[in-house]
């Protein structure tokens, strides 16, 4: 294991001279040989070594003895030991997310907060052979392009490597009962409740016994080839995007040339835009490239949001991306109370302006996606607000309404974002799904004496 372990090392160039190593340690017989067979190579790459442990605080007892077995061996191999417990049940019921995701969170939130107290500048995770062909099987059957089927990078963003991705979990085990290493094994791994779960204790054992019992090689091979043709890709994606794509602070204009090129070329340059505005594109799915892609044959002034609250906006065709300032945080219970006139809703960095006109004079009515006109009839109280349970809207041209739940995943808006979608209220109905579509109950029609007119604007966020 030491020998593969070096080999990956000195072929994805992980290691320098000097570098700082924060290893995240679970207590699991993969991350404990991830740290003693580190610390056996200390010296020959001249590294510090750190131990990052995260208690879950899921399984009571069990929890609390994973965290003291690896204080203790940090201890004896005069490894340096940081933990932090965090309520991953609360966090997950919080934001409505899974407990895996909620702690997956936690971790990276920790390693990120370890890296700059210790100016360390590397994070060994210990992700080993067989959770790749994992992770590619369960791409594969949520979906996935060329990226997703490259599986688990050894090396991300030039930090966070994984030392042991070409190491299977038998070579691991092994490794363990050899060095007499005090492994922890969750019995939950060992529960199909998960979908790795399943896919590990179900799924894989049933292609090796019926179709491959090779899969797991097998599946690492085809990673590695299409690996070679994604770095191809992405090379002539960069020099779209160096050609293309104007950086500047907290922003990337895209320019509209980019997307009359192959949408394969696309899709990665918007990715590259985000994450240099983002810093990462963590939580970026397919269907926000989508949007961004639909956004631009919009019409000028069209925006969206993605997550982290990164505005993607059309400019005459160009795709602006920038990272709002100082973004203030607004309660989804919040209702705010609108004005004929101006309306700056700093919370929300929105400008939204209402005004009245009079139906007996020539309609000039603005095809901008952000200028709706409605029946103003009868209409006492304008209010903005977020979704709440039970809310059913009426879209222009149907008959009847929908469970506004159902609407937003008919318009492919992303889980994380329905919460804040702003909705225009007249009285107690929502009159606009601000950014996508309009209701049917205040439709203008023959006779309507009293039109309102209300334009929605991004406002820039300054310092």
């Amino acid at each position: 294991m030491r020998n593969q372990v070096i080999k990956t090392i000195e072929e994805n160039g992980m290691l320098n001279k000097g570098d700082k190593v924060i290893v995240a340690l679970s207590g699991g017989p993969d991350s404990i040989s991830l740290l003693h067979v580190l610390s056996t190579l200390m010296n020959d790459y001249n590294i510090k070594l750190y131990a990052a442990h995260v208690n879950h605080m899921l399984r009571g007892s069990e929890s609390d003895e994973d965290e003291a077995t690896c204080r203790r061996f940090c201890k004896e191999n005069q490894i340096e030991f940081f933990s932090k417990s965090v309520d991953i049940n609360l966090i997950a019921c919080e934001n409505n997310i899974s407990t895996e995701m909620a702690g997956r969170d936690a971790r990276y939130e920790f390693f990120e907060e370890l890296l700059k107290k210790l100016n360390a500048n590397k994070v060994a995770l210990a992700h080993n052979l067989n959770d790749q062909a994992e992770t590619v099987l369960m791409r594969l059957m949520r979906g996935t392009g060329i990226e997703g089927l490259i599986g688990i990078k050894p090396v991300r963003d030039e930090v966070y490597i994984r030392p042991i991705i070409n190491v299977s979990r038998q070579e691991i085990e092994g490794y363990c009962k050899e060095n007499n290493l005090p492994a922890r094994i969750d019995q939950t791994n060992y529960e199909p409740i998960y979908s790795r779960n399943k896919i590990r204790l179900e799924l894989i054992p049933y292609i090796q016994q019926n179709f491959n019992a090779d899969i797991i090689t097998t599946l690492n091979r085809m990673c590695e080839l299409i690996k070679r043709d994604e770095d191809y890709i992405q090379e002539n994606a960069i020099k779209v995007f160096q050609k293309y794509c104007d950086i500047g602070e907290d922003k990337v204009i895209i320019y509209k040339d980019v997307f009359y090129l192959h949408p394969s070329l696309v899709s990665r340059v918007i990715r590259k835009a985000l994450l240099e505005v983002k810093g990462d594109i963590n939580n970026i799915q397919s269907i926000h490239i989508d949007n961004i892609i639909n956004l631009q044959k919009s019409g000028t002034g069209k925006f969206t949001i993605v997550p982290k609250e990164v505005l993607i906006k059309n400019v005459y065709g160009n795709i602006e991306i920038t990272r709002q300032k100082k973004q203030c945080k607004v309660d989804i219970d919040t209702i705010i109370n609108l004005n004929m006139g101006n309306n700056y809703i700093e919370e929300l960095g929105l400008k939204v302006y209402i005004r009245y006109i009079d139906s007996d004079k020539k309609m000039n009515f603005k095809s901008n996606d952000n200028i709706k006109y409605f029946n103003g009839t009868n209409i006492k109280h304008i209010t903005l607000r977020f979704r709440r349970n039970g809310d059913r809207f009426s879209p222009l041209g149907l008959k009847g309404s929908k469970k506004l739940k159902d609407i937003f995943i008919d318009l492919k808006i992303p889980r994380e974002e329905r919460d804040f979608v702003p909705l225009l209220c007249f009285d107690e109905d929502i009159s606009w799904i601000i950014g996508y579509k309009i209701s049917d109950k205040f439709k203008i029609h023959e006779g309507v004496k009293k039109i309102i007119e209300v334009s929605v604007e991004r406002q820039e966020k300054h310092e």
